[in-house]
């Protein structure tokens, strides 16, 4: 989507190493942060979901 984990994790208010740890599907993520990723991302929240 064209954005790095820093700005994603600044803009979202997530740890850096959480979105790292998200990506790499080591963490389950709450639904309050999914939403939270779909606004920065500027998407639908279940082109977020598998």
């Amino acid at each position: 989507m064209g954005i790095s984990q820093d700005k994603l994790a600044l803009l979202a208010d997530i740890d850096r190493s959480y979105v790292g740890r998200i990506e790499r599907g080591e963490v389950n993520i709450t639904l309050e942060k999914v939403y939270q990723l779909a606004e920065v991302l500027a998407c639908d929240v279940r082109e977020l979901l598998p």
